[in-house]
């Protein structure tokens, strides 16, 4: 499964997943202060499951109707990186199969998929 992290995540869950084998693009990396839409069509384009903190992306996915690989919003400010990275591979390994194609919110104590 492959990622691009938007630049709302925090580079210590970057690195962690990729610690773990995912193949994880950072925007903050390759193209820093593009705009979220060109962001969504670069991970739809490159077929890569979008990983950020940023409502706007339930915006464009929803009301906008832009197309997309999947989207991963997490909803965990409270937590520190490492607890955060920890949730989200445990969401990755348990429901990978329903992660493509879908809009997931990854709370502390909820994860909700909705298909896209």
């Amino acid at each position: 499964m492959n990622f691009l992290a938007d630049e709302s995540v925090d580079f210590p869950i970057i690195l962690h997943l990729r610690e773990r084998g995912y193949d994880v693009l950072a925007v903050a990396e390759k193209f820093p202060s593009k705009d979220d839409e060109y962001v969504l069509e670069t991970a739809s384009q490159a077929d890569r499951i979008l990983l950020t903190s940023d409502k706007d992306f339930g915006e464009l996915v929803y009301r906008l109707k832009k197309v997309s690989a999947g989207v991963i919003l997490l909803r965990v400010e409270e937590l520190y990186p490492n607890e955060k990275a920890e949730l989200l591979l445990k969401v990755i390994e348990e429901r990978s199969a329903e992660l493509p194609k879908s809009f997931t919110v990854i709370k502390k104590e909820m994860v909700r998929i909705r298909r896209i």
